[in-house]
């Protein structure tokens, strides 16, 4: 049994973690599992594959997974932030190399294969993304003559010039909304704000005029008849077909149909087969991850750590909020995952690295530590 006076690495690590968020997350894991096991069978068979091909990988992903997650919890916010540099600098090569020598699938180059695995670059890149940014903007605050608020819009400019190149406009609105989001919460004025919510419209707007699949699918969207909307609609289906407490494991039937119902689309075989009343689960699950990180977030008189959490926070909340509402038809597809609950190797162990950090961040720690971190984060600055 672990006393508090112990002094282990990992006797300091479970007296200072939160234990509510780590829970809450182990939650979503485990229902990942579950609902995996629910949906990938048929789209395995359908692909000639073995019918427990997705589910066996996604199991074998989750072990790597658990140990980046428990493993970044234990770093230091300083560490955080330097591995956040390593991982965010490693990403943006891989994207570069995607452009080059990645395949192309549906007009999109957005995978690379290493060492027989494919992997998208961009998962790993957003939540050091958001680190590296959250970085910039808390020495703004403690240091006004210091160009770092000009120095994480390069750092913007840099990663979503790479997106709209792929193209991958998903991820790319994802990255400016939670952008936009720590750029409020750091205090910025509000006309820089706008004027960013301003460029983002009209970007929307230009990929409108000018790419010929983001214009097809929110044509779809405003006009289901304008072309094909078979998924969005299966989807719709298996929401009325579960009701409130779902047709029983296994009994689904949009998932014999569904191409991406592993993926994408995994919410909508949640509801099918377990209800409404699980759904409503899992958005309550989503939500307390959130506000728990948040709530804890602006308790840290760490600035750097009270951004970065908010940050990673939203990251995972608007992503999770996006492909639910692409599940129920509120907004046009985005081909955005799940957390923790679609299939998808890449994106599992990018999540955990993320997750990690929001624990890591948001670990309970004595106000002699952060005022040290604080105080030697300033004196570097000016060394």
């Amino acid at each position: 049994m672990l006393h508090r006076d112990q002094r282990t690495p990992f006797s300091d690590w479970w007296w200072t973690v939160d234990k509510l968020l780590l829970g809450a997350i182990m939650m979503l894991m485990l229902g990942g599992v579950i609902l995996s096991l629910a949906a990938s069978p048929p789209v395995a068979t359908r692909i000639g594959l073995d019918p427990f091909h997705f589910f066996g990988r996604h199991v074998l992903f989750l072990l790597p997974s658990l140990m980046v997650l428990i493993g970044v919890s234990f770093l230091s916010p300083r560490q955080i932030r330097r591995l956040a540099l390593l991982v965010f600098v490693v990403s943006i090569v891989l994207i570069v190399a995607t452009l080059a020598f990645g395949a192309e699938v549906k007009g999109s180059r957005r995978w690379i294969t290493l060492l027989g695995l494919n992997i998208q670059a961009s998962d790993s890149a957003k939540p050091a993304f958001v680190v590296m940014a959250a970085w910039l903007f808390a020495e703004s605050t403690k240091r006004p003559e210091m160009p770092a608020t000009s120095m994480a819009i390069v750092l913007l400019l840099t990663l979503v010039s790479l997106l709209v190149m792929e193209p991958d406009f998903g991820q790319t609105m994802l990255i400016l909304m939670v952008w936009g989001a720590l750029f409020f919460i750091a205090g910025m004025r509000m006309v820089w704000v706008a004027g960013l919510a301003g460029v983002a419209a009209a970007g929307l707007f230009s990929a409108y005029l000018f790419v010929p699949h983001v214009a097809g699918r929110i044509k779809r969207f405003m006009n289901p008849a304008s072309g094909d909307t078979f998924q969005v609609d299966m989807a719709m289906e298996a929401f009325w077909n579960g009701g409130w407490f779902g047709l029983g494991p296994g009994e689904g039937i949009a998932k014999r149909s569904l191409p991406d119902s592993h993926t994408d689309f995994v919410f909508a075989v949640a509801a099918e087969e377990f209800g409404i009343i699980l759904c409503l689960a899992l958005v309550s699950l989503f939500a307390f991850i959130v506000i728990r990180t948040l709530t804890r977030a602006y308790a840290s008189e760490d600035i750097f750590a009270r951004f970065a959490a908010s940050g990673l926070a939203i990251l995972f909340g608007v992503q999770a909020a996006i492909n639910m509402a692409v599940n129920l038809q509120l907004i046009p597809a985005k081909g955005m995952t799940l957390p923790f609950i679609s299939y998808g190797g890449s994106s599992i162990i990018s999540l955990a690295y993320g997750v990690g950090m929001m624990l890591a961040l948001t670990r309970q720690r004595p106000r002699t530590e952060v005022e040290s971190m604080n105080a030697a984060g300033v004196s570097r600055s000016y060394a």
